[in-house]
């Protein structure tokens, strides 16, 4: 990498770009949808009409594996007792393992409003030391759920409590900014951290840098940054190599990928491995170049590189989008004569593949397969085996699908909800759709803009206007209240 005259610091000028969000089915309702945020503010609605009757029946999917469930609730039930103390001055000798705990688990489950009230009531402990490990794990639990205001407040706080900031407590907050879009800010608190001692951005800082930038489509600025590192003398690491080739691979920019792995090559130092391989067949098989995919493929292994399965999930989903079942097969062949075990994304991507292509019957027997090998269908699974029995209209195949989730312990989500609803919905049974909604909100997976947009456009399709303009209002006036609110009709 060439080493420059000295670069201006890096400064990030005006960019837009746009925020995409899930497609809902029509356009009218993409555009209705997308101005009410329900990512943020999802709303839990029971929404009756003239045409359904006024009890809704039980129809199941109440299970949670024990284990989970038990471990939920214990977590639940600590973070809660110890969040229960923060708003009072009184606790102050709590036992510090209980908190600490609350603390860790609130931080894990990325539950950033909870995490900071334990924090401070940690903060008013008579045991209590800041120490600066503890901002840094914050910092980054604010970063993941988007808080970059309550970073730039935690971060202050810590300067308040007289500890000078680490470099990994910096790039906790870079990392912060950046995931929120925040680039300008990001940029200037790396330049920020050359004038501080003991806290140069390091390889790691600009690492993270670049994969917002990435994240956010900003390619112009990977070239300034690499600049910068050269004439600081920060060499890129294997994961910054990686971060870059990831970047480029999924914004099909195959050129300037090739390009990276070639200085990655020559470098010396910072050598392709397994992410790599994966992360140049992946791009090139997602864009269906699959000469390409299997190109390099070979050239991998020529380096040392041997594939694991997530390389082989890769090879057999990109074979399954353009219709090549037979080299899904070979594929599947090859893996059990190296004694490569499939695992359940093989299958559900399998799956899947059939189903969309509309082969019922090879999907059936895969996975039925899948099941005599001792492999537990997941909430995927289901998703695709009812996507597909739907498309096929065969309802009753539906039914059954209900019946195995009823009797699982499988973990559902609100894909699965979406999937399942809109089958219903699709099929003209609105009683049971609506039934399915209900128990979403009691297993408290979130309504979407999928969610709502399904269940109207299958109102309109039975006639039941009056319940699709219902529906939406109370979107609309949910929306400008309360998120959490149950409305009744």
């Amino acid at each position: 990498m060439a080493i420059h005259s000295q670069p201006q610091p890096i400064s990030y000028t005006s960019f837009g770009w746009s925020h995409s969000i899930s497609t809902p089915p029509t356009n009218h309702l993409i555009k209705f949808l997308t101005e009410l945020n329900f990512h943020v503010h999802p709303v839990i609605l029971a929404v009756k009409s003239s045409k359904l009757g006024s009890k809704v029946a039980p129809v199941g999917l109440q299970r949670h594996p024990k284990k989970d469930l038990s471990r939920f609730l214990r977590t639940d039930a600590a973070i809660q007792a110890i969040e229960q103390k923060a708003n009072s001055d009184k606790y102050n000798r709590l036992w510090p393992k209980a908190v600490l705990e609350a603390l860790d688990d609130a931080m894990r489950e990325n539950r950033w409003e909870s995490a900071l009230k334990i924090f401070e009531l940690l903060r008013k402990q008579h045991w209590y030391e800041p120490r600066s490990r503890t901002y840094t794990k914050l910092l980054m639990m604010l970063g993941k759920c988007r808080q970059p205001e309550e970073a730039g407040f935690l971060f202050e706080t810590m300067q308040t409590e007289g500890l000078q900031p680490t470099i990994d407590v910096y790039t906790a907050l870079v990392s912060a900014y950046g995931e929120s879009g925040q680039l300008d800010k990001a940029f200037l608190l790396v330049n920020e951290m050359k004038s501080v001692s003991d806290c140069k951005p390091d390889v790691y800082t600009y690492s993270i840098l670049i994969n917002i930038c990435t994240k956010l489509r900003h390619f112009d600025l990977i070239g300034r940054i690499l600049d910068e590192m050269s004439y600081l003398g920060v060499e890129c690491s294997t994961v910054t190599f990686n971060t870059i080739i990831k970047g480029y691979g999924k914004a099909k920019m195959f050129r300037e990928m090739e390009n990276t792995l070639t200085e990655m090559i020559e470098s010396g130092n910072s050598l392709p491995d397994l992410f790599t391989f994966n992360s140049v067949i992946g791009a090139y098989g997602n864009s269906g170049r699959l000469e390409k995919m299997e190109k390099w493929y070979d050239e991998f292994q020529l380096m040392g590189i041997d594939p694991d399965i997530k390389t082989f999930n890769i090879l057999i989903k990109s074979y399954g989008k353009e219709g090549m079942y037979e080299k899904i097969n070979s594929v599947m062949k090859f893996m059990n004569k190296r004694f490569y075990s499939p695992t359940i994304v093989t299958y559900n991507i399998i799956i899947e593949t059939f189903g969309k292509a509309g082969n019922i019957e090879k999907m059936d027997e895969y996975f039925k397969i899948m099941k005599h090998q001792g492999m537990k269908p997941n909430a995927i699974t289901y998703c695709s085996l009812v996507s597909a029995y739907s498309k096929a209209g065969l309802i009753m195949k539906v039914d059954s699908i209900l019946r195995h989730v009823e009797n699982s312990d499988v973990v559902l989500d609100t894909t699965f909800f979406n999937c399942i609803i809109h089958a219903y919905g699709q099929a003209g049974d609105i009683e049971k759709m609506t039934e399915l909604f209900v128990k979403m909100s009691e297993r408290e997976c979130k309504p979407d803009n999928i969610t709502f947009a399904t269940m109207i456009q299958a109102y309109i399709a039975q006639g039941m206007t009056e319940a699709a303009q219902e529906l939406e209002n109370k979107i609309l006036g949910a929306n400008t209240t309360s998120g959490t609110k149950m409305i009744e009709a």
